[in-house]
């Protein structure tokens, strides 16, 4: 039996027990395999990994694993730039975008109020998105380990929290999108573009009362939906302001 040395750093360390989260970890193998099956035989999914290094040297998913190796796997560096380094995976690509699964429909509307495209069906099966995820190059967010092992899916993130509010922070800090916030552009609907509409154009799709108090709309591009700054804005306008503050304290709240 061959053995090799795992340690994981950062956030990889969530998807490790507690007892193995400040130590080396054996792994015990027959016969050479990828690196990418061992990484996530000991919990963790791959698209978490940003970086491995096998003996002090960058490799890919693909290297198999030899004898006596020492593995170093790291998470997604927000203050170093790591791109020429390592051969993990390309850059996440931008704009960035996202795909959420069933569970997780009130960050995908929180998403899209933010102004980030985020597609979101409630009846989607895990096949579905992670096809969605590498065709569309959107980020996978969920909070199944197993979907995120598919081998299809490059871009994905594990969503720790459950409160949807600390879950959206969480997002945001992980890609670092606190600056690209751009609320009120995206249909809640389906995430399609708004934009500002002649109340001419769409007089008879509106209540009278709604004719009568309001005069500034806007229209989803894709699905037709009408929104405007109703009794429901201000609401809205609160939790955006939240958001915005969670970025000045770098803390969930």
């Amino acid at each position: 039996m061959n053995q090799a040395y795992f340690r994981f750093y950062g956030t990889l360390k969530d998807f490790l027990s507690p007892d193995r989260r400040q130590t080396t970890i054996l792994y015990a193998f027959k016969t050479a395999g990828s690196i990418k099956d061992a990484i996530e035989a000991l919990g963790v999914p791959h698209p978490e990994v940003d970086l491995i290094l096998v003996n002090g040297e960058s490799v890919d998913f693909d290297y198999l694993i030899q004898a006596n190796d020492r593995v170093s796997v790291y998470p997604a560096f927000t203050t170093l730039d790591v791109s020429s380094v390592t051969r993990v995976r390309p850059r996440f690509p931008r704009p960035f975008r996202f795909v959420a699964d069933v569970h997780l429909g009130k960050l995908a509307t929180s998403l899209r109020l933010l102004g980030f495209d985020t597609w979101y069906h409630n009846q989607a099966d895990d096949q579905q998105l992670a096809e969605i995820s590498s065709r569309d190059d959107r980020i996978l967010l969920t909070q199944d380990r197993g979907l995120l092992k598919r081998r299809v899916v490059t871009y994905g993130y594990l969503v720790r929290h459950h409160e949807v509010y600390s879950q959206v922070v969480e997002v945001l800090q992980r890609f670092e999108l606190f600056e690209a916030i751009a609320p009120m552009t995206r249909c809640l609907r389906c995430s399609g573009e708004l934009k500002l509409v002649d109340k001419v154009t769409i007089h008879e799709q509106l209540e009278p009362l709604t004719q009568q108090y309001y005069d500034e709309f806007f229209q989803c591009q894709t699905c037709g939906q009408i929104y405007w700054k109703g009794t429901h804005y201000q609401r809205l306008q609160q939790f955006v302001d939240r958001v915005r503050q969670a970025a000045k304290a770098s803390v969930l709240v």
